[in-house]
Protein backbone atom coordinates (compact mmCIF):
# COMPACT_ATOMS: atom_id res chain seq x y z
CA UNK A 1 0.00 0.00 0.00
CA UNK A 2 1.26 3.19 -0.85
CA UNK A 3 0.44 6.50 0.42
CA UNK A 4 -0.73 7.90 -2.91
CA UNK A 5 -3.13 5.15 -3.23
CA UNK A 6 -5.26 6.59 -0.23
CA UNK A 7 -7.37 8.86 -0.60
CA UNK A 8 -6.72 12.93 0.89
CA UNK A 9 -5.35 12.63 4.92
CA UNK A 10 -2.37 14.86 3.39
CA UNK A 11 -1.14 15.92 7.10
CA UNK A 12 -1.62 12.51 8.77
CA UNK A 13 0.62 10.98 5.92
CA UNK A 14 3.41 13.99 6.37
CA UNK A 15 3.49 13.34 10.26
CA UNK A 16 3.40 9.68 9.54
CA UNK A 17 6.46 9.99 7.33
CA UNK A 18 8.64 12.74 9.17
CA UNK A 19 8.73 10.46 12.01
CA UNK A 20 10.37 8.00 10.35
CA UNK A 21 12.77 10.85 8.73
CA UNK A 22 13.41 12.07 12.73
CA UNK A 23 13.62 8.51 13.83
CA UNK A 24 10.91 9.06 16.31
CA UNK A 25 8.64 5.94 15.73
CA UNK A 26 6.41 5.63 18.87
CA UNK A 27 6.21 2.04 19.56
CA UNK A 28 2.61 1.75 20.38
CA UNK A 29 0.07 4.24 18.54
CA UNK A 30 -3.27 4.11 18.09
CA UNK A 31 -4.93 5.53 14.61
CA UNK A 32 -8.06 6.78 15.71
CA UNK A 33 -11.04 7.60 12.74
CA UNK A 34 -14.70 7.16 11.37
CA UNK A 35 -15.21 4.38 9.18
CA UNK A 36 -14.40 4.96 5.62
CA UNK A 37 -11.46 7.44 6.74
CA UNK A 38 -8.84 5.47 5.36
CA UNK A 39 -7.20 4.71 8.62
CA UNK A 40 -6.03 0.94 8.04
CA UNK A 41 -4.90 1.74 4.99
CA UNK A 42 -2.56 4.70 6.79
CA UNK A 43 -1.16 1.77 9.03
CA UNK A 44 -0.15 -0.41 5.85
CA UNK A 45 1.36 2.10 3.72
CA UNK A 46 3.17 3.29 7.26
CA UNK A 47 4.52 0.25 7.91
CA UNK A 48 5.36 -0.27 4.29
CA UNK A 49 7.32 3.11 4.54
CA UNK A 50 9.09 1.97 7.82
CA UNK A 51 10.27 -1.60 5.88
CA UNK A 52 10.74 -0.16 2.37
CA UNK A 53 14.52 -0.76 1.51
CA UNK A 54 14.90 2.41 -0.51
CA UNK A 55 12.69 5.01 1.16
CA UNK A 56 11.76 7.92 -1.49
CA UNK A 57 11.59 11.83 -0.15
CA UNK A 58 7.51 11.21 0.63
CA UNK A 59 6.93 7.70 -0.31
CA UNK A 60 7.99 3.74 -0.50
CA UNK A 61 9.97 2.93 -3.51
CA UNK A 62 7.00 0.48 -4.17
CA UNK A 63 9.72 -1.73 -6.18
CA UNK A 64 11.61 -3.43 -3.32
CA UNK A 65 11.57 -7.09 -2.21
CA UNK A 66 9.84 -5.42 0.89
CA UNK A 67 7.71 -3.28 -0.89
CA UNK A 68 6.79 -5.86 -3.27
CA UNK A 69 5.99 -8.68 -0.40
CA UNK A 70 3.67 -5.39 1.10
CA UNK A 71 1.89 -5.43 -1.75
CA UNK A 72 0.65 -8.73 -1.20
CA UNK A 73 0.53 -8.09 2.94
CA UNK A 74 2.79 -11.39 2.93
CA UNK A 75 5.95 -9.57 4.11
CA UNK A 76 7.10 -12.19 7.21
CA UNK A 77 7.49 -9.25 9.87
CA UNK A 78 3.90 -7.31 9.40
CA UNK A 79 0.96 -9.06 11.61
CA UNK A 80 -2.10 -8.77 11.49
CA UNK A 81 -4.86 -9.17 14.09
CA UNK A 82 -8.59 -9.07 13.37
CA UNK A 83 -12.08 -9.78 15.01
CA UNK A 84 -13.07 -13.24 14.30
CA UNK A 85 -15.89 -15.94 15.44
CA UNK A 86 -16.36 -19.80 14.50
CA UNK A 87 -17.60 -20.79 10.98
CA UNK A 88 -18.60 -23.30 9.34
CA UNK A 89 -14.79 -23.99 8.49
CA UNK A 90 -13.23 -22.91 11.76
CA UNK A 91 -15.62 -24.45 14.62
CA UNK A 92 -13.42 -23.76 17.97
CA UNK A 93 -11.11 -21.00 19.66
CA UNK A 94 -10.44 -18.97 15.92
CA UNK A 95 -7.55 -16.43 15.43
CA UNK A 96 -6.79 -14.43 12.86
CA UNK A 97 -4.63 -16.68 11.42
CA UNK A 98 -7.89 -19.09 10.43
CA UNK A 99 -8.76 -16.01 7.96
CA UNK A 100 -5.18 -14.93 6.99
CA UNK A 101 -5.91 -15.53 3.38
CA UNK A 102 -9.29 -14.05 3.08
CA UNK A 103 -8.14 -11.19 5.03
CA UNK A 104 -5.42 -10.32 2.63
CA UNK A 105 -7.59 -10.79 -0.40
CA UNK A 106 -10.18 -8.72 1.13
CA UNK A 107 -7.85 -5.79 1.83
CA UNK A 108 -5.84 -5.87 -0.95
CA UNK A 109 -9.38 -5.31 -2.93
CA UNK A 110 -10.63 -3.03 -0.42
CA UNK A 111 -8.52 -1.56 2.09
CA UNK A 112 -11.80 0.71 3.25
CA UNK A 113 -13.61 -2.25 3.79
CA UNK A 114 -16.65 -2.20 6.96
CA UNK A 115 -17.01 -4.64 9.80
CA UNK A 116 -20.32 -6.13 8.24
CA UNK A 117 -18.35 -6.61 5.22
CA UNK A 118 -15.86 -8.58 6.67
CA UNK A 119 -18.10 -10.97 9.08
CA UNK A 120 -19.91 -11.68 5.60
CA UNK A 121 -16.71 -12.40 3.66
CA UNK A 122 -15.37 -15.11 6.70
CA UNK A 123 -19.20 -16.32 6.93
CA UNK A 124 -19.74 -15.92 10.95
CA UNK A 125 -23.68 -15.94 10.41
CA UNK A 126 -25.35 -14.19 13.82
CA UNK A 127 -22.11 -14.31 15.45
CA UNK A 128 -20.24 -11.02 16.43
CA UNK A 129 -16.36 -10.72 15.87
CA UNK A 130 -13.95 -11.00 18.98
CA UNK A 131 -10.32 -10.45 19.48
CA UNK A 132 -10.06 -13.43 22.57
CA UNK A 133 -7.42 -15.09 24.61
CA UNK A 134 -6.68 -17.54 21.92
CA UNK A 135 -5.26 -14.29 19.74
CA UNK A 136 -3.33 -13.00 22.97
CA UNK A 137 -1.26 -16.46 23.03
CA UNK A 138 -0.34 -15.93 19.20
CA UNK A 139 0.64 -12.57 19.26
CA UNK A 140 2.92 -12.87 22.06
CA UNK A 141 4.51 -15.95 20.15
CA UNK A 142 4.84 -13.83 17.09
CA UNK A 143 5.89 -10.89 18.68
CA UNK A 144 8.79 -12.98 20.60
CA UNK A 145 10.12 -14.04 17.41
CA UNK A 146 13.35 -12.15 15.56
CA UNK A 147 12.52 -10.73 12.86
CA UNK A 148 13.26 -11.78 9.69
CA UNK A 149 13.92 -9.47 6.83
CA UNK A 150 12.91 -5.75 8.52
CA UNK A 151 14.39 -3.46 11.46
CA UNK A 152 10.70 -3.72 12.74
CA UNK A 153 8.31 -6.84 13.91
CA UNK A 154 4.79 -4.75 13.07
CA UNK A 155 1.22 -5.97 14.44
CA UNK A 156 -1.13 -3.67 12.51
CA UNK A 157 -4.35 -4.73 14.95
CA UNK A 158 -7.79 -3.88 13.33
CA UNK A 159 -10.81 -2.93 15.50
CA UNK A 160 -9.07 -2.91 19.06
CA UNK A 161 -12.02 -2.33 20.60
CA UNK A 162 -13.05 -5.89 19.73
CA UNK A 163 -10.98 -7.38 22.26
CA UNK A 164 -11.96 -9.29 25.10
CA UNK A 165 -10.50 -8.57 28.87
CA UNK A 166 -8.06 -11.63 28.86
CA UNK A 167 -6.96 -10.67 25.28
CA UNK A 168 -6.45 -7.07 26.07
CA UNK A 169 -4.93 -7.82 29.87
CA UNK A 170 -2.06 -9.61 27.79
CA UNK A 171 -1.75 -6.88 25.33
CA UNK A 172 -1.25 -4.29 28.11
CA UNK A 173 1.76 -6.44 29.19
CA UNK A 174 3.01 -6.20 25.83
CA UNK A 175 2.85 -3.08 25.32
CA UNK A 176 4.45 -2.15 28.73
CA UNK A 177 7.29 -4.20 28.05
CA UNK A 178 7.23 -4.45 24.64
CA UNK A 179 9.71 -7.00 22.76
CA UNK A 180 12.81 -5.49 20.96
CA UNK A 181 11.96 -3.62 17.43
CA UNK A 182 8.46 -3.69 18.00
CA UNK A 183 5.36 -1.81 16.95
CA UNK A 184 2.20 -1.88 17.49
CA UNK A 185 -0.36 -0.36 15.31
CA UNK A 186 -4.08 -0.28 16.55
CA UNK A 187 -6.81 0.95 14.05
CA UNK A 188 -10.25 2.07 15.90
CA UNK A 189 -13.26 3.41 15.45
CA UNK A 190 -14.26 3.70 18.96
CA UNK A 191 -11.65 4.51 21.71
CA UNK A 192 -14.09 4.71 24.26
CA UNK A 193 -14.59 0.62 23.99
CA UNK A 194 -10.91 0.37 24.55
CA UNK A 195 -10.25 -0.27 28.21
CA UNK A 196 -8.19 2.92 29.36
CA UNK A 197 -4.99 1.40 30.57
CA UNK A 198 -4.57 0.73 27.03
CA UNK A 199 -5.86 3.45 25.69
CA UNK A 200 -3.31 6.16 28.18
CA UNK A 201 -0.06 3.80 26.85
CA UNK A 202 -0.89 4.49 23.15
CA UNK A 203 0.17 7.66 20.72
CA UNK A 204 -2.90 9.17 19.60
CA UNK A 205 -3.23 9.94 15.89
CA UNK A 206 -6.66 11.35 14.68
CA UNK A 207 -7.67 10.54 11.31
CA UNK A 208 -10.81 12.94 10.13
CA UNK A 209 -13.01 12.56 7.56
CA UNK A 210 -11.93 12.93 3.96
CA UNK A 211 -11.67 16.14 2.40
CA UNK A 212 -14.55 17.27 -0.24
CA UNK A 213 -11.74 18.32 -2.77
CA UNK A 214 -9.68 15.08 -2.11
CA UNK A 215 -13.01 12.75 -2.61
CA UNK A 216 -14.17 14.60 -5.72
CA UNK A 217 -10.90 14.06 -7.44
CA UNK A 218 -10.23 10.32 -6.42
CA UNK A 219 -14.08 9.73 -7.47
CA UNK A 220 -13.46 11.15 -10.88
CA UNK A 221 -10.26 9.50 -11.92
CA UNK A 222 -11.17 6.10 -10.45
CA UNK A 223 -14.48 5.56 -11.64
CA UNK A 224 -14.47 8.53 -14.44
CA UNK A 225 -17.21 9.97 -13.24
CA UNK A 226 -18.48 13.23 -14.48
CA UNK A 227 -18.01 16.31 -12.27
CA UNK A 228 -21.42 17.44 -11.54
CA UNK A 229 -22.28 13.92 -10.73
CA UNK A 230 -18.92 13.48 -8.11
CA UNK A 231 -20.34 16.26 -6.76
CA UNK A 232 -23.48 14.38 -5.80
CA UNK A 233 -21.63 11.50 -4.59
CA UNK A 234 -19.08 13.94 -2.41
CA UNK A 235 -21.94 15.13 -0.58
CA UNK A 236 -23.37 12.32 0.24
CA UNK A 237 -20.22 10.00 1.31
CA UNK A 238 -19.63 12.88 3.86
CA UNK A 239 -16.24 12.35 4.44
CA UNK A 240 -16.40 8.34 4.12
CA UNK A 241 -14.90 6.57 0.85
CA UNK A 242 -16.57 3.81 2.05
CA UNK A 243 -19.79 5.55 1.66
CA UNK A 244 -18.68 7.06 -1.94
CA UNK A 245 -17.87 3.01 -2.90
CA UNK A 246 -21.48 1.82 -2.05
CA UNK A 247 -23.49 5.10 -2.84
CA UNK A 248 -21.62 4.47 -6.84
CA UNK A 249 -22.42 0.75 -6.61
CA UNK A 250 -26.16 1.10 -4.84
CA UNK A 251 -25.52 -2.28 -3.08
CA UNK A 252 -28.83 -4.35 -2.44
CA UNK A 253 -27.72 -4.32 1.09
CA UNK A 254 -28.68 -0.50 1.34
CA UNK A 255 -31.69 -1.03 -0.48
CA UNK A 256 -32.42 -3.72 1.86
CA UNK A 257 -31.92 -1.27 4.74
CA UNK A 258 -33.77 1.19 3.39
CA UNK A 259 -36.89 -0.90 2.61
CA UNK A 260 -36.82 -2.35 6.25
CA UNK A 261 -36.96 1.29 7.69
CA UNK A 262 -39.55 2.13 5.30
CA UNK A 263 -42.17 -0.11 6.56
CA UNK A 264 -41.38 0.16 9.96
CA UNK A 265 -42.05 4.23 9.41
CA UNK A 266 -44.92 3.02 7.77
CA UNK A 267 -46.23 0.26 10.35
CA UNK A 268 -44.94 2.48 13.25
CA UNK A 269 -47.44 6.10 12.01
CA UNK A 270 -50.84 3.43 10.92
CA UNK A 271 -50.70 1.99 14.43
CA UNK A 272 -50.43 -1.42 12.52
CA UNK A 273 -49.37 -3.55 15.42
CA UNK A 274 -49.80 -7.23 13.70
CA UNK A 275 -47.68 -5.82 10.96
CA UNK A 276 -45.29 -4.56 13.34
CA UNK A 277 -44.81 -8.24 14.70
CA UNK A 278 -44.24 -9.38 11.34
CA UNK A 279 -41.56 -6.94 10.33
CA UNK A 280 -39.68 -8.35 13.59
CA UNK A 281 -40.30 -11.66 12.90
CA UNK A 282 -38.58 -10.49 9.17
CA UNK A 283 -35.26 -8.79 10.56
CA UNK A 284 -34.70 -11.05 13.23
CA UNK A 285 -33.33 -13.43 10.19
CA UNK A 286 -30.96 -10.79 9.12
CA UNK A 287 -27.74 -11.61 11.21
CA UNK A 288 -27.00 -9.77 14.10
CA UNK A 289 -24.63 -7.83 12.31
CA UNK A 290 -26.83 -6.58 9.59
CA UNK A 291 -29.51 -6.06 12.40
CA UNK A 292 -26.69 -3.45 14.07
CA UNK A 293 -26.11 -2.03 10.53
CA UNK A 294 -29.91 -1.56 10.12
CA UNK A 295 -30.20 0.23 13.21
CA UNK A 296 -27.15 2.37 12.48
CA UNK A 297 -28.65 3.50 8.91
CA UNK A 298 -32.15 3.88 10.67
CA UNK A 299 -30.02 6.17 12.95
CA UNK A 300 -29.00 8.59 10.10
CA UNK A 301 -32.15 8.63 8.68
CA UNK A 302 -33.86 9.83 11.40
CA UNK A 303 -30.99 12.16 11.76
CA UNK A 304 -31.37 13.69 8.09
CA UNK A 305 -34.95 13.55 8.03
CA UNK A 306 -34.97 16.28 11.64
CA UNK A 307 -32.28 17.84 9.72
CA UNK A 308 -34.66 18.52 6.58
CA UNK A 309 -37.95 19.31 8.83
CA UNK A 310 -35.53 21.92 10.09
CA UNK A 311 -35.33 23.41 6.15
CA UNK A 312 -31.52 22.78 6.47
CA UNK A 313 -31.48 20.90 2.74
CA UNK A 314 -27.81 22.00 2.03
CA UNK A 315 -26.68 19.69 4.93
CA UNK A 316 -28.76 16.62 4.37
CA UNK A 317 -27.33 13.55 2.97
CA UNK A 318 -29.41 11.55 1.42
CA UNK A 319 -29.79 9.38 -2.19
CA UNK A 320 -32.60 9.90 -4.76
CA UNK A 321 -34.61 7.57 -3.16
CA UNK A 322 -34.07 8.58 0.49
CA UNK A 323 -34.95 11.93 -0.52
CA UNK A 324 -38.39 11.07 -2.33
CA UNK A 325 -39.34 9.49 0.76
CA UNK A 326 -37.86 11.57 3.69
CA UNK A 327 -40.25 14.86 1.58
CA UNK A 328 -43.11 13.56 3.10
CA UNK A 329 -41.69 11.54 6.27
CA UNK A 330 -39.47 14.41 7.40
CA UNK A 331 -42.23 16.54 9.10
CA UNK A 332 -42.58 13.45 11.55
CA UNK A 333 -39.53 14.05 12.92
CA UNK A 334 -39.71 17.06 15.14
CA UNK A 335 -38.02 18.81 18.19
CA UNK A 336 -40.74 17.02 20.38
CA UNK A 337 -39.82 13.32 19.42
CA UNK A 338 -36.32 13.28 17.92
CA UNK A 339 -33.87 12.67 20.99
CA UNK A 340 -36.33 10.14 22.17
CA UNK A 341 -36.52 8.03 18.72
CA UNK A 342 -32.89 8.50 18.61
CA UNK A 343 -32.42 7.42 22.31
CA UNK A 344 -34.60 4.42 21.76
CA UNK A 345 -32.73 3.58 17.99
CA UNK A 346 -29.00 3.29 20.10
CA UNK A 347 -30.27 1.71 22.92
CA UNK A 348 -31.59 -1.07 20.93
CA UNK A 349 -28.02 -1.11 18.86
CA UNK A 350 -26.56 -1.49 22.34
CA UNK A 351 -29.08 -4.75 23.28
CA UNK A 352 -28.14 -6.48 19.87
CA UNK A 353 -24.56 -5.86 20.33
CA UNK A 354 -24.81 -7.03 23.73
CA UNK A 355 -26.65 -10.05 22.33
CA UNK A 356 -29.94 -9.49 23.75
CA UNK A 357 -33.07 -11.60 22.46
CA UNK A 358 -33.84 -9.36 19.10
CA UNK A 359 -37.12 -10.10 18.44
CA UNK A 360 -38.05 -8.85 22.23
CA UNK A 361 -35.58 -5.59 21.19
CA UNK A 362 -37.30 -4.92 17.91
CA UNK A 363 -40.48 -5.46 18.96
CA UNK A 364 -39.85 -3.00 21.88
CA UNK A 365 -38.57 -0.48 19.90
CA UNK A 366 -41.26 -1.06 17.74
CA UNK A 367 -43.94 -0.34 20.34
CA UNK A 368 -42.07 3.05 21.46
CA UNK A 369 -41.76 4.17 17.75
CA UNK A 370 -45.96 3.78 17.23
CA UNK A 371 -45.49 6.34 20.24
CA UNK A 372 -43.30 8.50 19.52
CA UNK A 373 -43.99 9.13 15.69
CA UNK A 374 -47.49 9.92 16.46
CA UNK A 375 -46.66 12.86 18.50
Amino acid sequence: MLFKEIVGQKSVKEKLIQSVKDNRISHAQLLLGPEGSGKLALAIAYAQYICCNNKLEDESCGVCPSCLKFKKLVHPDLHFVYPVATSKTIKKDPVSDDYISLWREAIVENPYMSQTRWYEIIDVENKQGLISKYESYEILRKLNLKTFEADYKILIMWLPEKMNAPAANKLLKLIEEPPSKTLFLLVSENSEQIIPTILSRLQLIKIPKIDQKSMHIAICDRFGLAPDKATDIVHLANGSYLNAINLLNTTDENNEYFEHFVELMRYCYQNKVIEIIEWVDKIATIGREKQKSFLEYAIRMIRENFILNLNQKEIVYLTKQESEFSEKFSPFINKTNVFSIYENLNKAHSDIEMNAYNKIVFLDLGLKLVKLINK
